[in-house]
């Protein structure tokens, strides 16, 4: 067996750390984490209300459709801007209901809005119990049951291509341990190595605790684990001076056959805003020892995996924005993700991530391979139904065959622009309507009231 060392590489480029598994280094900023972030996203909550209150200055159905538009396009801005953070956003409560088929229509926007819609219309329907709040209450049902309507029944997978999930479970703490590395690598060779015989075989993210460049004598003996499939696997390389965190298509002969560099990184996890500058105060991103951190890639791009097609690769935080899935030059046959959700624990954020994977795999009509270092791995198909899953915090291996894409949604002809557009112009035709119209003014409150 090839010698396996990554003592040399672990010393300056990288590592991926969370923030209490090396609490001597980054113990200190989680505090100032938890604080920054719960007062940075409640300040687009804080921009929704007052909006809300300068479009319409009085009470009623006005300002209530005022305050629900605000705070939906407060979830768009903070989707956005400081290149974005769309997580747990109000309509992501519906991806475990039957609901979760409305993205086919409105994305993460159109459930945003319903949700919040419902809420804010509460109060009025409770104000006028009939016939307010049964109309309440049959908007309550009716989303889950066109839901169920369009969801489009299990397609046959016979003859389909058949791919190798491999999870090899590496605790974080131990991920970049050069005693430990070789055990590690070994588990992956011996996971993928098992009988059958997969079309693809998929390796999470950083799954090769070494650069790239130092381990081409590595790339046979994984090729010859693939059991003559192609093999994707995570892993970090260097160009010169820049870092990348990359996707590598390795073929059954062991050659490189494509490589995807991750092109939308995580500020403070990948890189840090000002780096040079910060790191000067001892202030680093939790995936970098020095430096800049990681370098982006070019951008959404599509990779041809033999017997599949067309393939959008996804590493990580790629998977929940929109925007990225819709930046392919293409609509892809697949969307292939691979993450390494260990740094999130073993608490609510794995379930999270792979619950807005089940959103883009609905809004697109595409299916999603999705392999994660401690879990969840799974295959996700067109309607965001879950097969071949692997329990959070397990190692194996699955072999799943892959379900076909749907016909293109109507999200994924048009995205998000339209409904944004909508909404803009609802919450303008609000605001000279409020104004002009004294009926409009609350007894609970003089014009102008906060």
């Amino acid at each position: 067996m090839a010698q396996f060392d990554v003592h040399r590489n672990l010393g300056g480029r990288s590592a991926t750390v969370p923030f209490l598994v090396d609490v001597q280094v980054h113990g200190w900023m989680a505090p100032f984490a938890l604080i920054f972030m719960a007062g940075g996203l409640a300040l687009f909550w804080a921009l929704a209300g007052w909006l809300a209150r300068r479009v319409v200055r009085g009470t009623g159905w006005r300002f209530a459709a005022a305050t629900a538009l605000a705070l939906v396009l407060a979830g768009v801005v903070r989707g956005t801007v400081f290149t974005g953070f769309p997580w747990a956003l109000p309509g992501h409560v519906l991806i475990a209901t039957p609901a979760l088929q409305l993205a086919q229509w409105g994305g993460a926007i159109g459930l945003s809005l319903l949700v919040i819609g419902l809420a804010v219309s509460l109060p009025l329907a409770l104000s006028r119990p009939w016939p307010g709040l049964a109309i309440w209450a049959v908007s309550l049902l009716l989303p889950g049951v066109v839901g169920v309507a369009l969801t489009p029944p299990v397609a046959d997978t016979t003859g389909r291509p058949v791919v190798r999930l491999v999870q090899p479970n590496v605790p974080q703490d131990e991920k970049w341990d050069p005693a430990l590395a070789r055990a590690h690598f070994d588990r992956l060779l011996r996971l993928s190595a098992q009988a059958g015989a997969p079309d693809l075989v998929v390796w999470p993210e950083t799954a090769v605790p070494a650069w790239l460049e130092d381990v081409p004598h590595l790339l046979p003996v994984m090729a010859e684990a693939a059991v003559a499939a192609p093999l994707v696997f995570g892993v970090n390389r260097g160009d010169g001076p820049r870092i990348f965190n990359a996707m590598v298509l390795l073929s059954p002969g062991g050659e490189i056959a494509e490589i995807y560099d991750k092109h939308h990184l995580v500020p403070f996890g990948e890189y840090t805003p000002l780096g040079d500058l910060l790191s000067g105060i001892g202030i680093r991103g939790l995936a970098q020892r020095e430096g800049y951190g990681f370098s982006a890639g070019p951008g959404a791009r599509l990779i041809d995996l033999p017997g599949i097609g067309a393939t959008l690769p996804l590493i990580c935080y790629e998977g929940i924005f929109p925007r990225d899935i819709a930046a392919a030059p293409a609509r892809p046959e697949l969307m292939l993700m691979i993450t390494n959700d260990a740094w999130f624990g073993t608490v609510s954020g794995p379930y999270q991530h792979l619950a807005q994977a089940r959103l883009r795999s609905v809004e697109q009509g595409v299916p999603m391979v999705r392999v994660a270092n401690t879990g969840i791995s799974a295959v996700i198909d067109p309607a965001g139904r879950l097969s071949g899953e692997m329990a959070l915090g397990t190692s194996g291996v699955r072999d799943v065959a892959l379900p076909p894409r749907s016909e293109p949604t109507l999200y994924s002809r048009l995205g998000d622009t339209p409904l944004i557009l909508l909404l803009c112009a609802a919450l303008a035709l609000l605001a000279p309507r409020s104004r002009a119209n004294p009926s409009d003014i609350g007894v609970d409150g003089p014009p102008g009231g906060v």
